[in-house]
């Protein structure tokens, strides 16, 4: 009987123990990626979050509009704040489109403490609606992610020839399932051989779902990657 009671009392010794080490450091560096996107008039947006312990730390968007041309940004946050953003792409003007780009950062108030703002190679102020318009388009993009992952939606792109998708991580799903209320014509185009995609979805090991198309082109169309902007060059 007395082993008995020595053993679990040693055991429960451990297990106080190990209730009181400390977090693993891993455990604190590791970072969870959402992404998403959505169409809304003649715009299609992409959307990339990550986030650290459920506090986002950076994200990115790609948006294209056939009217107003394109962009792409990154974002960056330091506890909890969002501290820079960066953004270049083409914007109308004068009935053309011409490259700018924007980059500001904020102080941990919000406050902007840098900004420059390019459009076809001229310095131009910013103004406070606009910097603000900045920050909301952040945070929006935040909950926009946030909540398709709630519905265990993502974005997925790759190449469907009617048989096999191939997705643009270099996985390939044997099975599609589609939405029952996508457009039979959607449905009828997706047969066609060789079909670049890019929609909200799910996939396990053989089957991709998609839930909403956001691009339906041809094989020439490239996969869209998250822009490292901030990365490539501000160090």
């Amino acid at each position: 009987m007395k082993p008995f009671l020595l053993s679990a009392f040693s055991a429960a010794l451990l297990a106080g123990c190990a209730t009181s080490l400390p977090y693993d450091p891993l455990q604190l560096q590791q970072i969870s990626d959402y992404s998403g996107g959505e169409t809304a008039g003649d715009a299609t947006s992409f959307y990339w979050t990550s986030a650290r312990q459920d506090q986002t730390v950076s994200a990115a968007d790609y948006v294209v509009s056939q009217r107003f041309g394109w962009y792409q940004s990154n974002y960056r946050w330091d506890e909890g704040e969002l501290r820079e953003v960066v953004r270049e792409g083409m914007q109308p003007k004068e009935r053309q489109l011409v490259p700018y780009r924007v980059q500001i950062r904020f102080d941990k108030n919000g406050d902007a403490i840098y900004q420059q703002y390019r459009v076809d190679g001229k310095v131009l102020p910013l103004n406070q609606n606009q910097l603000a318009q900045y920050q909301q388009q952040a945070s929006e993009l935040v909950e926009k992610t946030r909540q398709l992952d709630s519905q265990g939606l993502t974005l997925i792109q790759g190449i469907w020839d009617g048989e096999v998708f191939e997705s643009c991580s270099d996985t390939d799903y044997s099975k599609v399932e589609f939405n029952q209320t996508l457009p039979d014509f959607v449905v009828s185009r997706l047969s066609s051989l060789d079909r670049y995609v890019a929609f909200l979805g799910s996939a396990d090991k053989q089957t991709v779902r998609i839930d909403q198309i956001l691009i339906l082109d041809d094989d020439s169309h490239d996969c869209v990657k998250r822009p490292a902007l901030i990365a490539e060059q501000d160090g």
